[in-house]
């Protein structure tokens, strides 16, 4: 062996191996002839001129998106009645061939054609006009004429109605251009004129919740200003100035405002008295239903300052707003506006968990379809085994994340219908904080690992594709980000005085309580995982707001878990179903209590605030 390396290095020295090499090419290479140059090439026609070659990758389609999701249709047939199911089934069929043509094409149309703003005329007037692509405008008439709000209110199947009606939204969302956002708040606003307003609003309702595009209106939601988003108590700073009865002059700065071009909005503000005294904190506000245009077509008393440069979810206009006299009127009783807004804010967080979902859903969909068409390493994608366990993953979480969104849209149907029991109702009070946060926080992962299944495409933005992650990124932080959202659980907990988790408790083991034999096991981890919060709960009440994160997403995968089994025990389920429960339930994790008991010698502020100095911070980089 030392003899054979020592050969090997001489002739390595010599360049003997290298022009060996050389000509053993020029023999096996059919680009070069036997008396070709290395820097010559030869006098091919192949080479005349620069060639872009014969393979080009063929793109992911999409399928009728009702057909390929067979999760959707597997809880839909068991969750409606037969007679049920024969209505919304075809209607979901129609609309599943739509939302991958025509709809899709609108969407990309708003993607490629985001909102613009002008504040003046060329003649120096002002204007404050909001230009937006004529495919938004088509897709407010798609939403009407499809009665994706309308389903809703309508209730033709009764406390089945949401059920079809989310479904729906579901489909329409990742395709919709982000028009599901303004139909977030249309439908909570909805919700609101329904239950605390008076007849003087029936008309505006009416318009909200029709199908004829001619007189349909989208709403608003303008509750965010610059001192607070989530802490709309002390951070508001908009004033109602009383002109008569219920009609009252606004004044403030709005900061974030969505969907501004809608054709009303619901605010909150602060009624001054004529001595200009106002009451503080959340006592002092109230819930006001303005118009943003007068009759004549001028804005009513808004000036628009600016459009938002967002990291997404730019075919939505999204503004800062001064109100300076703006007309509206009071909903509801004075000093009731936070709890007035209460059920807006249920039904736009649901919304956000349908856009989280259902963009989940989109990825893998591409994903699978790709797989079939690309191929690598000698093999298509589908034959690479690590490849599916990737896809297969997040297939699992999607399937969990969409068994509670389904859970929360059955029991919002049968609250509405007045048939919901109050163990019900205390259920969907604490699952739409825990739906809203987990489905947020997990679709941001899932579809960022579904880009890397298209490799350098998934980053290429003409594809598509990256618009899916960037708009995803604004789920976890609209309507509550994941911390507000913990505490809101906890304040569920509490005000309840552990009824709510009663409840769900109650609802658990209801879900489990006929599973298949195996699925035993997988019941008993949900049962331990829970029974170990509860006792967390209990027991540590010092250590519930640093946890709260933890024990929200522990409660939110042990209600998947059980839901996840349920519907793997029903007759109707697949094989899929069965192992998908299984999975998700394997990875249940008890909420470790030591990591919170071991923290007394270094707190969370040490470990994040060493080195910080503020003195030695510089000047400002925005």
């Amino acid at each position: 062996m030392a003899i054979l390396l020592g050969e090997i290095s001489k002739m390595l020295k010599s360049g003997k191996i290298l022009r060996f090499l050389f000509r053993y090419s020029l023999r096996n290479n059919s680009c070069y002839s036997n008396k070709a140059l290395p820097n010559q090439l030869p006098a091919s026609k192949s080479y005349v001129k620069p060639q872009r070659g014969d393979f080009f990758q063929e793109a992911p389609r999409l399928e009728n998106y009702f057909v390929g999701d067979a999760s959707l249709k597997s809880y839909l047939t068991r969750l409606l009645p037969e007679e049920v199911f024969g209505i919304v089934g075809p209607d979901l069929l129609k609309f599943g061939s739509r939302v991958g043509s025509d709809i899709y094409n609108f969407g990309r149309e708003c993607e490629l054609n985001p909102p613009t703003f002008s504040k003046f005329d060329a003649w120096g007037n002002k204007k404050d006009e909001i230009v937006t692509c004529n495919a938004w405008k088509k897709l407010k008439d798609v939403s009407a004429e499809e009665g994706l709000v309308a389903i809703g209110y309508e209730r033709k199947h009764g406390e089945f109605s949401r059920l079809h009606q989310i479904a729906k939204l579901y489909l329409f969302s990742p395709s919709s251009g982000l028009f599901s956002c303004p139909l977030a708040m249309t439908d909570g606003a909805a919700r609101v004129l329904e239950t605390i307003a008076g007849p003087e609003f029936r008309d505006t309702y009416n318009r909200l919740t029709t199908r004829n595009p001619e007189i349909f209106w989208t709403s608003g939601q303008w509750m965010t200003e610059r001192a607070g988003g989530s802490d709309v108590g002390s951070g508001s700073d908009t004033y109602a100035e009383k002109i008569m009865d219920d009609l009252y002059a606004l004044y403030g700065y709005k900061w974030f405002t969505s969907a501004t071009d809608s054709d009303i909005a619901l605010t909150l503000a602060r009624e001054v008295d004529s001595d200009g005294n106002y009451t503080s904190g959340s006592p002092g506000l109230s819930l006001f239903y303005l118009e943003t245009r007068h009759p004549d077509g001028t804005l009513n008393n808004i000036d628009v300052q600016r459009l938002k440069d967002k990291l997404g979810t730019k075919q939505l206009p999204t503004a800062e707003l001064l109100l300076h006299g703006t007309n509206a009127r009071l909903i509801g009783k004075p000093g009731r506006g936070v709890a007035n807004i209460s059920s807006m804010l249920t039904i736009t967080r649901i919304h956000n968990a349908i856009a989280s979902v259902s963009a989940m859903r989109r990825i893998i969909a591409l994903a699978r379809d790709y797989a079939t068409r690309r191929v690598t390493f000698g093999k298509r994608l589908i034959n690479h085994p690590l490849h599916m366990k990737t896809l297969a993953r997040m297939e699992v979480e999607t399937r969990g994340s969409f068994s509670l969104l389904m859970e929360v849209a059955r029991l919002l149907g049968r609250e509405e219908a007045n048939c919901a029991t109050d163990s019900e109702k205390l259920t969907l009070r604490i699952l739409t904080p825990l739906l809203k946060l987990y489905t947020a926080k997990m679709c941001v992962p899932v579809i960022s690992e579904g880009l890397e299944a298209f490799g350098g495409q998934g980053y290429i933005e003409t594809t598509g594709i990256p618009g899916i992650l960037r708009d995803a990124q604004v789920t976890p932080i609209w309507e509550g980000a994941t911390n507000i959202l913990s505490l809101d659980t906890l304040r569920a907990i509490a005000k309840t005085k552990g009824e709510a988790l009663l409840a769900l408790s109650e609802r658990l083991n209801t879900a489990m309580s006929n599973h298949r034999n195996d699925l035993k096991g997988s019941a008993n981890q949900v049962r331990e995982v829970f029974a170990k919060t509860l006792e967390f709960i209990k027991n540590e009440p010092t250590l519930l707001e640093p946890a709260a994160r933890d024990i929200a997403m522990c409660l939110s995968k042990v209600t998947i878990g059980a839901l996840m089994i349920e519907h793997a025990s029903w007759h109707g389920a697949s094989a899929v179903d069965i192992i998908c429960a299984q999975r998700f339930c394997f990875d249940l994790k008890i909420l470790n209590i030591e990591k919170y008991l071991g923290e007394s010698q270094i707190n969370d502020g040490q470990i994040v605030m060493e080195g910080y100095k503020k003195e030695m911070v510089l000047g400002h980089l925005f």
